[in-house]
């Protein structure tokens, strides 16, 4: 972990991870232990802001390779992501967490528009803010749209949730001898094209000097665990 005091905390957390082990959808009781660890995770006196993914329900990216227009494709993935974002602020408030939810697409109806000087406003209040609907424009990523909040919202650091412990220099699920990073540089991921994150986001991290730790979302504290450093993760700075 960076060894300066942590002040403000990005967590990118992907769509799958709310699914347990349905293959599509919500699993609502993940959904509620994920938001038990945020709350004892926000304890610490830490600004939270969230970037979900919205693979559990749609794969802009799949269905652009399936024949459908990419941007229209991508739309449906940023809506995707509001979803999950509604899904996971009802967690919160149902355990008296305050969150708002911030959209790149403007929808007033459920949701704020997303406004940088007023989702740090949010965080200043001790409020969790969650970034839906990824960047706002089509071929972007929800990682891109993770690295690039945590930069507009000036945060120490971006927690990767993933379905792994860490980065591994092959798939440790395929491969028994895969070996795992404990820390890697910026410049050894792009170059060693790994895939946890697509390389624009690694970018725009390492342009602006935020690291990221990657690790398993699966375990109950697991983000406690890893801001006090006991938990298994991937350091890339």
């Amino acid at each position: 972990m960076p060894k300066t005091k942590i002040n403000r905390i990005l967590l990118k957390l992907s769509g799958e991870a709310l699914m347990g082990d349905d293959s599509y959808g919500i699993k609502l009781s993940i959904v509620d232990r994920i938001a038990m660890d945020i709350k004892n995770l926000s304890k610490k006196k830490i600004d939270i802001c969230i970037v979900i993914g919205g693979g559990n329900i749609f794969r802009g990216l799949a269905a652009s390779a399936d024949g459908m227009d990419r941007a229209q494709a991508d739309y449906m993935g940023m809506l995707a992501t509001v979803l999950n974002s509604l899904a996971l602020q009802n967690a919160l408030e149902k355990i008296n967490v305050d969150t708002r939810v911030m959209s790149a697409l403007p929808i007033q109806s459920i949701c704020e528009t997303f406004i940088r000087r007023r989702a740090i406003r949010h965080m200043e209040k001790g409020r969790i803010v969650i970034c839906a609907a990824g960047t706002g424009n089509p071929y972007f990523s929800t990682d891109t749209a993770a690295a690039l909040r945590a930069a507009e919202l000036t945060c120490d650091v971006i927690y990767k949730a993933t379905q792994v412990d860490g980065i591994y220099n092959k798939d440790p699920k395929k491969f028994k001898k895969a070996k795992k990073y404990d820390k890697i540089s910026y410049k050894k991921y792009l170059n060693d094209n790994l895939k946890v994150m697509d390389s624009s986001a690694i970018s725009v991290a390492k342009d602006n000097n935020i690291p990221i730790i990657v690790f398993s979302i699966s375990e109950k504290d697991c983000l406690i665990k890893t801001y006090n450093g006991k938990n298994k993760y991937t350091e890339i700075s």
